[in-house]
């Protein structure tokens, strides 16, 4: 079966791994960086946090839905057999070779700056992301098989119907206010390695697939319905910023106001093929893996620059950025082994493929 690549998707996933860097970089900067096992500053910048705490509520959830969408589109050409073949390739190798290879390296750096006893232990670290997508996947299989099989029948053409209304896809929030009232965590935000963070990322994962199962309908809700989307999220946002009471139940709202603000500004703008979507989509999951070590690497050199703070901030920021293109432009990409390693395909003649049609797609629009 022939499946529509869907490139705004593709775009959303990079820009979401993107923000993560400044997300993270972000932290450094923080009186509270060390509690989260990050390199610390010795200034702080407080105000970096007010649009950190916006983009905090949804950066996770949205990777999540487009990780659901992904399964979606992988499961209309495999078999289960098949899609558990490709996903371990994909996923589950690059998680176990991550353990025991790469997150342990921003640690041992974490030691080496603080002076602290060196040694190595294996662990997800921040690739708990990849530990979570194996799972749902193992749990959530078997009812994408059968959803597969009934893709004509009326719970089908009604979930179509029910997405076609603004209300329909916002109704769901549903779901995650009552992970809130079950789970009662601390922090909305708190996701790594918390059942908090396994729930939420569960439901987001099961919408994401079943957003786009229910046909073109939810793509033209959340087009038309957009601004409305951005408007309420914004508006809760305020509510937040201003600690109004209760604001651990409007934030699951929020953060998919958010979400479905930004996928009907991905449907209208984003949804176009392009050389450097290619390749940025591909980098993508290398740099999510790499970039907590490079990360720390810069921290640890530029921190005690006598220079500004605001300064070290965007250092750190571009020391980032460019570490982690030529790792994965000079060694990752280029040296054939390592690839599979960091989640790209193992057939480079297939990349290779891609590239010609999206030059060939490029040239004809």
């Amino acid at each position: 079966m022939k499946t529509q690549r869907r490139y705004d998707i593709d775009w959303l996933r990079v820009i979401a791994i993107g923000l993560l860097l400044i997300y993270h970089i972000a932290i450094v900067f923080q009186p509270w960086a060390m509690l989260m096992g990050f390199i610390r500053s010795d200034e702080a910048v407080e105000g970096l946090w007010k649009p950190m705490s916006m983009l905090n509520v949804w950066r996770i959830p949205l990777l999540f839905y487009v990780s659901g969408m992904g399964v979606y589109f992988a499961i209309q050409k495999r078999n289960w057999k098949e899609l558990l073949l490709e996903r371990s390739k994909r996923i589950l190798l690059p998680f176990l070779f991550g353990i025991i290879a790469i997150t342990p390296l921003h640690f041992l750096i974490f030691q080496k700056y603080y002076n602290l006893p060196l040694g190595y232990y294996a662990h997800q670290g921040h690739l708990w992301f990849l530990g979570n997508i194996v799972a749902y996947v193992l749990i959530l299989l078997p009812l994408f098989i059968y959803l597969k099989r009934i893709t004509e029948s009326r719970f089908a053409k009604g979930l179509s119907l029910f997405m076609g209304n603004p209300i329909g896809p916002l109704a769901l929030s549903v779901f995650f206010v009552l992970e809130i009232v079950i789970t009662k965590p601390q922090i909305f935000e708190l996701y790594a390695e918390t059942w908090h963070g396994f729930f939420i990322g569960l439901l987001a994962f099961f919408f994401g697939f079943i957003f786009v199962y229910s046909g073109k309908a939810f793509w033209v809700t959340v087009l038309k319905w957009r601004w409305l989307y951005i408007a309420l999220a914004a508006v809760l946002y305020t509510f937040r910023l201003m600690e109004v009471p209760s604001i651990g139940f409007l934030v699951a709202i929020e953060s998919n106001c958010w979400i479905f603000g930004l996928f009907g500004l991905g449907y209208k703008y984003l949804n176009r093929p392009s050389t450097i979507l290619a390749y940025l989509s591909r980098a993508a999951y290398p740099v999510y893996i790499i970039h907590m070590f490079v990360l720390y690497a810069g921290a640890m050199m530029i921190l005690p620059l006598e220079i500004p703070v605001l300064l070290k901030f965007v250092a750190i920021v571009i020391f980032t950025g460019i570490g982690c293109y030529l790792i994965y432009e000079f060694l990752i990409r280029r040296i054939g082994f390592l690839g599979p390693l960091f989640g790209l395909k193992w057939n480079f003649k297939n990349e290779k493929e891609t590239e010609r049609i999206v030059n060939s797609a490029e040239s004809t629009s």
